[in-house]
């Protein structure tokens, strides 16, 4: 009996150790994934690849990181809301712009797209503190622009970028219209269970019943749970039911920490969404939800929208 306790706590200890291990070792080549088995770090083609124009952005982080982002406007004039994204963990910008095409049409809105350093042309090896203040770089660039309207920036964030998105927003009440997440993960603890199952009763969060005690050594957590708890502005949840890699619980779990001190949340769930593709399987209703959620939150100023119509009046007054 002896033996097989002592067996049993062998193999325990095991496991921990080996989970350590992994976790100091390879915790970023999991959780950041600039380059795509097969693919290159550059970008395999830039926006006028689909007929969109765009300005080229490089940026400095707080702490001195070289950062590239692409700028794309519907239109020169668009003062349309601006939507500022934040991509997946896997690949670059470029692997967005057949999205962002379709968004730019349904939304007529901008985008900026920024690459987290690490990733595209950007300089710097990524990490939550450091995308943190990549984030922070992009919209005080947006802030100092003054071809835009900067009171209907909002920021959308897909899976990883949903909580680089949600911090961000956290922490810029004043400079952010509202946010829109899209399948992202509660936390990084709890998609350690996802990834590595052996790992789940050692490492968690908010969907995790184990002891927890490898969650010291992570070091890109993304409690998103925590941060929406916080936020004040108006929150879309865009639910997947089909993804894949981010249980949909997640983003059930995110919707109602946020909703029980925030009233402006909205929470969609797309039946057949995968964790890439919802934005496509979504169709008309996809693209409708967004553009009500703009129109409600990130609305067009009474005063331009009666100088566009005196415009419209005077061109016609002369014709």
């Amino acid at each position: 009996m002896v033996s097989y306790v002592n067996a049993l706590l062998y193999g325990v200890g095991g496991i921990v150790v080996a989970g350590m291990a992994l976790l100091v070792a390879f915790q970023e080549r999991l959780v950041y994934v600039p380059v795509v088995p097969g693919l290159t770090k550059s970008y395999p083609f830039t926006p006028s690849r689909f007929r969109l124009g765009y300005e080229e952005v490089w940026l400095r982080s707080s702490d001195g990181i070289r950062l590239h982002a692409w700028f794309i406007k519907l239109f020169p004039e668009c003062r349309g809301p601006t939507v500022l994204f934040f991509q997946e963990n896997a690949g670059n910008i470029a692997h967005r712009l057949e999205m962002v095409r379709i968004m730019l049409q349904k939304l007529h809105c901008n985008v900026f797209m920024l690459s987290y350093r690490g990733y595209g042309a950007s300089d710097g090896y990524p990490s939550q503190h450091g995308i943190t203040l990549d984030a922070q770089a992009a919209l005080d660039h947006l802030h100092a622009r003054t071809d835009i309207d900067t009171s209907r920036i909002v920021v959308f964030g897909r899976s990883l970028g949903g909580a680089v998105g949600a911090v961000l927003t956290k922490n810029n009440p004043d400079k952010v219209a509202a946010l829109i997440l899209e399948n992202t993960f509660t936390s990084i603890l709890d998609m350690a269970g996802v990834l590595l199952p052996f790992l789940k009763w050692f490492i968690g969060k908010s969907t995790s019943r184990g002891l927890k005690i490898l969650n010291i050594l992570v070091r890109s957590p993304w409690n998103t749970i925590d941060v929406v708890g916080e936020i004040k502005q108006p929150i879309l949840f865009l639910s997947g039911l089909q993804d894949e890699m981010v249980p949909p619980l997640h983003m059930r779990l995110l919707y109602a920490k946020a909703a029980t001190h925030n009233r402006q949340c909205i929470f969609v769930d797309f039946p057949t969404g995968m964790h890439m593709d919802t934005w496509l399987s979504g169709g008309d209703h996809y693209w409708r939800t967004i553009q009500q959620f703009l129109e409600q939150h990130a609305p067009e100023k009474k005063e331009e929208n009666q100088s566009s119509q005196n415009e419209i009046f005077s061109d016609f007054d002369a014709s």
